[in-house]
């Protein structure tokens, strides 16, 4: 016999911009759609949207895995962070081990475009190992220093001196505490989250040295907070414009301190227009008694 389907066939892991912009779509066109983020913030931003479910906290590959199953979705799509590698495999992974149950679940990977490097005029040292054959000498005739990591940043800041403002999040946070006098030459920008606070305050960025702040911010906030704790070095993840890379490299050019930049892995997937054709395609299906 031949039911509706009731409950929604599309999970979209989201927690950027670009998962935001695909619950919206969704929702605007009464799409139902199981949207999981990890925070409160995320849920607050998309919670108000019609034919929306959201999903709030973490999951592991076995719950996601689960998730799929029990609630016989049928496409899944990856909108999380460009550098939540780990989080892409578990989703992916999950997908893969889910459809022994049902029929094959759909992965699909929205990625963010890449934007050329060459911004502002600056010129681009590209890694670390440029900087080491040159002899590690601290010089700011560069204006933009990419590196492939946070650790290969920590290790090329080590042979700087001056302030820096960090601007890669709390999760490796951590690994500036390598540097010397990290307490009085680092100033660490987290998000308003008290996790991120809690671990931030516990490495030692405390008072005057950390920010708690929701980006993406303007260029003006980022070179007011440049001058104010007189950083020579603004490191940053490269998020692309959503993230409010171009305005992050103009503040930094504006200031005159060095952008490091940790490079975005180049990834295989499918722009926000595409993945939302994708869910219209599925919208219409769940809609016809199956």
């Amino acid at each position: 016999m031949k039911t509706d389907r009731m409950n929604p066939a599309v999970l979209i892991f989201a927690g950027t911009t670009e998962g935001r912009k695909l619950a919206e779509y969704a929702s605007l066109h009464s799409i139902k759609c199981y949207v999981s983020v990890a925070t409160d913030y995320g849920k607050s931003l998309i919670d108000h949207l019609e034919n929306i479910t959201v999903l709030t906290g973490r999951m592991d590959e076995k719950e996601m895995e689960r998730f799929i199953e029990e609630n016989d979705i049928r496409l899944v799509i990856d909108a999380t962070h460009p550098f939540a590698r780990e989080v892409t495999e578990n989703i992916r992974s999950a997908c893969e081990k889910a459809h022994a149950h049902s029929e094959k679940v759909r992965f699909v990977r929205c990625v963010r475009s890449f934007e050329n490097r060459s911004l502002c005029g600056q010129t681009a040292k590209t890694s670390e190992a440029e900087d080491s054959a040159s002899g590690g000498e601290d010089t700011q005739d560069e204006q933009i220093v990419y590196t492939e990591s946070v650790q290969e940043a920590v290790e090329y800041l080590k042979k700087t001196t001056g302030n820096i403002l960090i601007a890669t999040g709390s999760k490796e946070l951590h690994l500036y505490t390598e540097i010397e006098n990290y307490r009085e030459r680092c100033f660490a920008r987290v998000l308003s989250t008290e996790p991120a606070v809690r671990e931030s305050v516990r490495l030692g960025f405390e008072g005057k040295h950390l920010f708690a702040m929701q980006g993406p911010f303007a260029r003006d906030l980022n070179l007011a907070l440049l001058r104010q704790t007189k950083a020579s070095y603004f490191v940053t993840k490269e998020t692309g414009k959503a993230g409010g890379f171009e305005e992050k490299a103009e503040a930094a050019e504006m200031a005159g301190a060095v952008l490091v930049v940790i490079g975005r892995p180049k990834e295989i997937g499918e722009s926000v227009e595409s993945v939302k054709k994708m869910i219209r395609m599925y919208g219409e299906k769940q809609s016809i008694r199956v």
